[in-house]
């Protein structure tokens, strides 16, 4: 037994959960949280401008090493500035905890006006939380953040939060630390496998869709072994981009609102596995699901399955063990090849390549000249922004871990500050973040933050001085009657050096010459790009043959 603070206590249950690293941004009722990180080495604490800069930095350092991320704010403000971060995150299926703060315990439930109080506070976070508590003895600390990891590594992965009153992070006590308990995968239902394989191993043209629980349950080698066994192509969602290199022979790249290479294939497709995904982001025109195809949807959220299309053979597992298993029995009798041969799967990704010339050929040469330069453990973060978006196309990613989006939420400005948890988690790879004017200056005075932890970041930031897709969108579907949609910008390359950061202005024909300059620069940079206002994916109908 060991007598401490109840926020000693939560310190030293996050270091015996592994957490590295905490960001957060003090204040009155998480003081002692604050004061508990004094003269530790073993967890570090990085304090940021913007609660949701703490929430979206854990959201990266978490995507990039698997690992939860933590974020530590005040209640009230605090908490409902994190929650779009927060919601990102579960969008995401991303292992973040939200460690806040509370008012007073004689406060709770009052509603008389305390700093900070928000009447309930647990259900402003409910939709955008796997698992939440409230801690109301000191002594409960330590078994109420474990829980929150135990949720957080059991099935899917999605945030969690636990919030204490101030006085029960001051309270001293007598604490006895036991390990957590193991969380093992979700194993799959072996008759359901047999099912499975037997469609595969009989299918004609089939076809598998992998997302972005693929990645997280680190199954890219079993996804892509599968792929090899049957002879079958694979196309990704955005959040599954680089769950198989996407310069592999089987390789179809991202479909997204009816476009990508996947939509020249899917139509052909007889049989398709669905791993790790809800199937909707993809699920649009050419890109769907008709009768008389047969699914097999292979996930470890029991909710998934079903909900968008009902699957011959629904799959609840891990998807590792799930692509394992499905590779074992898929393996003991021969399966027919060429099923698609490699000289139609090419030309469906030329007819992709001129598809993608012809409707973005300035976001795509944007796209090659960062493609030059960055070597394939490079992380990019594809941000809110139109040349962001065509990069579910147009750039290729190797490896898993290394392309981050934000989901459906769509969240403006979270690409740079969650680069920046990206780099602190992979401290000696490139990380480059893409934003738009609009979106960059949600987070612009985390360039302080980035220079103060020396957090070498690149953010790219294309200029149009106009929230672009909803310019396009008046220029377009509202007969050109523009309002409140253009911005008036600073100087990002200045504002970048007066942070102390490395800032340049560069016109896109040059950024791959410039790029290698900022990755290099020892500081944080940022590169500033004028451009035209394009038209963004989304904003293109799907075709219809």
């Amino acid at each position: 037994m060991t007598q401490m603070t109840g926020a000693e206590a939560a310190v030293e249950t996050l270091r015996r959960e592994g957490v590295e690293v905490v960001f957060g941004l003090p204040g009155v009722q998480i003081m002692d949280l604050y004061d508990a990180f004094y003269g530790r080495r073993d967890v570090r604490l990085l304090t940021v401008r913007h609660e949701q800069t703490a929430v979206y930095m854990a959201d990266g350092y978490a995507r990039v090493s698997g690992k939860p991320g933590v974020a530590l704010v005040v209640p009230g403000p605090g908490v409902l500035n994190a929650s779009a971060a927060l919601g990102t995150a579960y969008a995401s299926s991303s292992p973040v905890l939200l460690l806040a703060g509370q008012v007073e315990s004689v406060n709770l439930g009052r509603d008389r006006g305390a700093l900070h109080e928000v009447n309930d506070q647990l259900e402003v976070v409910r939709p955008l939380t796997k698992w939440r508590q409230r801690v109301l003895e000191a002594t409960a600390i330590p078994a109420a953040i474990q829980e929150a990891m135990r949720q957080m590594r059991q099935g899917r992965p999605r945030p969690t939060h636990v919030e204490i009153p101030p006085d029960v992070l001051a309270a001293r006590a007598e604490f006895a630390f036991t390990p957590g308990d193991a969380v093992p995968p979700t194993p799959p239902d072996w008759e359901q496998v047999r099912r499975a394989a037997a469609l595969l191993r009989a299918a004609r043209k089939p076809l598998i869709w992998a997302g972005g629980g693929v990645i997280w349950a680190e199954a890219s080698r079993e996804l892509v072994a599968l792929a090899e066994a049957l002879g079958a192509p694979v196309a990704t969602t955005p959040e599954g981009k680089g769950s198989i290199p996407e310069d592999h022979p089987l390789a179809l790249g991202v479909g997204a609102y009816g476009h990508g290479a996947p939509s020249w294939a899917m139509p052909q497709a007889d049989v398709v596995l669905a791993v790790g995904t809800r199937l909707m982001t993809p699920m649009r025109g050419l890109n769907a699901l008709h009768p008389p195809q047969r699914l097999i949807h292979l996930d470890v959220d029991p909710q998934v399955l079903g909900k968008t299309y009902a699957p011959e053979v629904p799959l609840l597992a891990d998807a590792r063990l799930g692509l394992q298993a499905l590779l074992e029995e898929v393996r003991r009798q021969e399966v027919p090849r060429e099923r698609w041969p490699a000289a139609e799967l090419q030309e469906i990704r030329q007819h992709q390549a001129q598809w993608l010339e012809e409707k973005a050929p300035h976001p795509c040469e944007i796209l090659r000249r960062l493609q030059r330069v960055l070597p394939d453990d490079a992380v990019l973060v594809s941000g809110i922004t139109n040349v962001a978006y065509w990069s579910y196309f147009a750039y290729c990613v190797r490896r898993p871990r290394t392309y981050f989006t934000s989901s459906y939420f769509a969240t403006l400005g979270y690409s740079f500050p969650l680069a920046l948890g990206a780099k602190v988690a992979a401290p000696q790879r490139p990380v480059v973040a893409l934003a738009g004017d609009g979106g960059f200056m949600y987070a612009l005075p985390e360039l302080a933050t980035a220079v103060q932890y020396g957090i070498d970041v690149v953010v790219v930031v294309f200029v149009d001085n106009a929230l672009g897709a909803s310019k396009h969108d008046q220029l377009t579907r509202y007969g050109g009657r523009v309002v409140g949609t253009e911005l008036h910008n600073p100087s990002f390359a200045e504002v970048a050096r007066l942070f102390g950061a490395y800032g340049r202005r560069v016109a896109p024909e040059r950024l791959d010459e410039a790029l290698p300059e900022a990755l290099a620069a020892g500081k944080p940079a940022l590169l500033e790009v004028p451009i035209a206002t394009w038209a963004p994916p989304f904003q293109i109908a799907p075709r219809t043959a």
